[in-house]
């Protein structure tokens, strides 16, 4: 019984020792991880492994390839159309990360009002962001309610920090969150100012980026949609049998090939030309 009460007393100190002391480095998506890690962390889907991202494509790729195959009977059709599929899951994440970031800095103006009135109110800095886990914006809640359990496991605000810009993944909650750790070092009583100022940038920044999307948004439509119309003609031309063994030829192929780059080239171009800056992450 003292052997067992012992080793529960050892295993105990040994946890607590390991809590406080032993120190712990999240994993920040760089560039040494490839776009793909910091697409998925983007979209909120950090804790999605590349290799099995890279799998999901693959399994889709090879589907889309079958089915058309069994359609068209027809090689290099069935290709085209397997590629196509391959990237369904990236459109699909990378439509997740825009909307979620898009959701992000609309809230985030809201989120720094509630952070300078639990300041005014008298709350030390990291209790008020632990407080956005119950009070704050919805769309945060979960990684501001990860940060309260950090905190309260290690005690480190600054590490607890940067475990919360790996979760967040979004660029203007990196600078929220900078600008909350030099206040946190500095100390000084300019915080609620600086937090005031914040929002109200915040608030100006969102709203000129929204109306400039709005704007936009006719001209990334119709860049998408004159892409998509030849190949959605193709894939009804695949229920056809006579008409798409024409593209059973090298020739055909060549048509094909030819067709694929330079709908992706003119679509990459007009999306360049007509695209907003993007903000960069800070110190990720």
């Amino acid at each position: 019984m003292g052997a067992l009460v012992g080793l529960g007393v050892g295993i105990g100190l040994m946890l607590v020792w390991s809590a406080v002391f032993v120190p712990r480095q999240p994993r920040h998506p760089s560039r040494a991880d490839g776009r793909g890690a910091q697409l998925l962390a983007r979209a909120g889907l950090g804790e999605v492994s590349l290799a099995a991202f890279a799998l999901l494509c693959l399994v889709c790729g090879v589907v889309v390839a079958l089915v058309i195959q069994v359609v068209s009977r027809t090689a290099p059709v069935a290709v085209a159309f397997g590629a196509m599929g391959a990237y369904l899951p990236v459109a699909v994440v990378s439509g997740r990360a825009r909307r979620r970031q898009r959701e992000f800095a609309e809230v985030w103006p809201e989120a720094v009002d509630n952070l300078a009135s639990a300041v005014r109110a008298g709350m030390s800095l990291p209790d008020a962001l632990a407080g956005l886990a119950v009070r704050g914006p919805e769309p945060l809640r979960d990684a501001f309610d990860a940060f309260a359990l950090d905190y309260q496991v290690t005690g480190r605000f600054g590490e607890s920090l940067d475990r919360l810009k790996v979760r967040l993944a979004d660029p203007v909650g990196d600078r929220v969150i900078e600008g909350l750790r030099i206040a946190r070092e500095v100390g000084g009583g300019e915080l609620g100012r600086l937090l005031r100022n914040l929002s109200g940038y915040l608030r100006d920044d969102a709203r000129t980026r929204s109306e400039l999307e709005s704007r936009q948004a006719w001209t990334v439509n119709g860049a998408r949609l004159a892409v998509a119309a030849p190949w959605l003609v193709l894939l009804f031309m695949s229920f056809q049998s006579e008409v798409i063994q024409r593209y059973s030829s090298p020739e055909g192929a060549v048509v094909l090939g030819v067709g694929a780059v330079l709908c992706l080239a003119a679509y990459r171009l007009m999306m360049r030309i007509g695209r907003l800056p993007t903000e960069r992450r800070i110190l990720s």
